[in-house]
């Protein structure tokens, strides 16, 4: 089973993925500050609470994004959507 912080820092590294990616501009500004927020969390080891509220702000940052504008982007918002409900849900059980 996979331990919280690796979820969190595979978190990161779908967002930081989009960096190199066409996204839409709008998206993009959604994406990364998901992103910096994620990359806050996955450096060092920070206290359950702070992961908690710091992955649910990830969590609501991307709900802004329906379309990145590049399929792979796309597939990697909701690949760390996914990510970030998993981490929550481990954290909440």
């Amino acid at each position: 089973m996979t331990d919280v912080s690796e979820l969190v820092a595979e978190l990161h590294d779908e967002l930081r993925a989009t960096e190199e990616l066409p996204v839409d501009r709008t998206a993009g500004r959604w994406i990364g500050e998901a992103q910096a927020v994620a990359a806050d969390v996955a450096e060092g080891d920070p206290p359950e609470s702070v992961v908690r509220e710091r992955v649910g702000h990830v969590r609501r940052l991307l709900s802004e994004v329906d379309d990145a504008g590049d399929e792979e982007a796309t597939e990697r918002v909701e690949r760390a959507r996914d990510l970030a409900e998993q981490i929550l849900d481990r954290i909440e059980n």
